[in-house]
């Protein structure tokens, strides 16, 4: 018997309670609904989530009390730390943890925190997924998955991530070994596996490429069935994206979401960081609450139009982004992601700068020779920024001046380079890898 003719994947999503077909035909509802009337759908759907969570949510009516729902600006921001309070405390009427689906944040900003979906919302974040994974014609039924991503260590949470991998047609690699060893069994599993996408974390799915790139090996060529590769959950360079499409010789997508929210922005077939506007409503604000015009940067600030158990109404992600000026209400465009709000690096002067920023400085002149496999930067003091870098021989002494020459002279002076040389560069218990720390507290907050 052919199970994959069931359809394991949204079988798996209706038999735990999750309306996928409901979802669907809603999505396909919003998608139909004009570009000239979008803007005034999309007012009336903040609008009707606002009063539902004012009128049924206790802790949003307590943050809420000088709301003026005719009044956008009115509405209050939302944080992390605002939502670090047990979950029974936040959750509407009629809702539990029992009739929810209930998750956990990576904690990748430091602040993670139990959010919950209805079920209904948590269904129409997969239809988006899989409306957009559509546009490449990868159907989580049946197109086979290598997925490059952390796994739960504890035996309990192992077992269950590798069921819900049989359920989606999906293979996991792990990302907590990037030794030519284990990438030499897993391009065996490519030459017999008829992969049809590659997804999980950036940095992991890079150190792949940069394996095949050595060996002078194209991955289609082993691995023909293979046509796309989605990254997420970490940043990707311009020159990262060149490596792997090389060395993949297929198209790469970058998405990009928040595990409480939905699929903020994916790449659509033209190039486009399309945002999810079906779902989600992003602003750009700057620091001082009020919306930037489209082409400048700022706080990415998103309400979760569809969500009835828990509120993310003008919810602050953490991240500065810019949308394009070409961004339309049905078709808004991320043109930019630039990093996290807590990814600055300030500097003796007191002047800031986007730590990937640093990183990327950094990046283009360390990794010209192929010598060094991954680094990270760690920022303990003003003046003191630490370079662990895991690498086949150590850097030489002319190489690591080079790069503090340029550090200064991209940023300033009376910044102190420390390098250090690591058999192996930790990663969160996710697996993802964080490229930009810093222990100093900004006191302007």
């Amino acid at each position: 018997m052919n199970f994959t003719i069931l359809r394991l994947f949204d079988l798996t999503l209706k038999m735990n309670g999750f309306p996928i077909e409901k979802a669907k035909a809603s999505l396909a509802k919003i998608q139909a609904v004009d570009s000239k009337t979008y803007q005034d759908y999309i007012l009336q759907k903040k609008r009707e989530i606002v009063r539902y969570h004012l009128q049924h949510n206790s802790m949003y009516k307590a943050l809420g009390k000088t709301i003026n729902v005719d009044n956008w600006n009115s509405i209050p921001i939302m944080t992390k730390l605002d939502l670090q309070q047990p979950l029974d405390l936040r959750l509407s009427d009629g809702f539990t943890k029992n009739n929810c689906y209930i998750n956990k944040t990576s904690g990748s900003s430091g602040d993670p925190f139990i959010f919950a979906k209805d079920k209904f919302s948590h269904a129409l974040t997969w239809a988006v997924i899989q409306n957009r994974f559509g546009w490449f014609d990868i159907d989580f039924n049946y197109s086979k998955q290598a997925r490059f991503y952390g796994i739960p260590l504890d035996k309990k949470g192992y077992y269950k991530e590798r069921f819900k991998d049989v359920l989606s047609q999906r293979l996991r690699f792990s990302v907590f070994n990037l030794s030519d060893d284990a990438f030499e069994k897993l391009l065996g599993k490519f030459k017999s596996t008829a992969f049809q996408y590659i997804n999980g974390y950036t940095s992991a799915i890079v150190q792949f490429a940069k394996f095949l790139q050595r060996k002078g090996i194209v991955l289609n060529t082993v691995c023909p069935s293979l046509n796309a590769c989605v990254v997420t959950s970490e940043m990707l360079f311009e020159d990262d994206k060149q490596l792997l499409e090389s060395q993949f010789g297929v198209a790469v997508i970058n998405e990009y979401g928040a595990s409480e929210l939905d699929l903020i922005a994916f790449q659509n077939p033209k190039g486009q960081w399309q945002v999810n506007s079906e779902t989600l409503f992003v602003e750009i604000l700057d620091d001082d609450d009020r919306p930037l015009p489209n082409g400048e940067e700022g706080r990415i600030v998103i309400t979760s139009l569809y969500n009835k158990a828990h509120p993310f109404i003008r919810y602050d992600i953490g991240d500065i982004g810019v949308l394009s000026e070409d961004s339309t209400a049905k078709l808004p465009i991320l043109k930019k992601l630039v990093g996290r709000t807590n990814d600055l690096a300030i500097l003796p002067s007191g002047k800031k700068a986007a730590g990937l920023t640093f990183y990327y400085i950094t990046k283009t002149l360390i990794e010209d020779d192929g010598n060094v496999k991954e680094f990270v930067i760690e920022q303990t003091q003003t003046d003191v920024f630490n370079i662990k870098y895991s690498s086949t021989i150590e850097l030489s002494e002319d190489k690591k001046h080079h790069i503090e020459k340029e550090i200064k002279r991209y940023l300033e002076d009376g910044i102190r380079i420390y390098f250090k040389r690591e058999p192996k560069i930790a990663r969160s218990k996710s697996g993802k890898l964080k490229q930009f720390i810093s222990l100093v507290k900004d006191e302007s907050q």
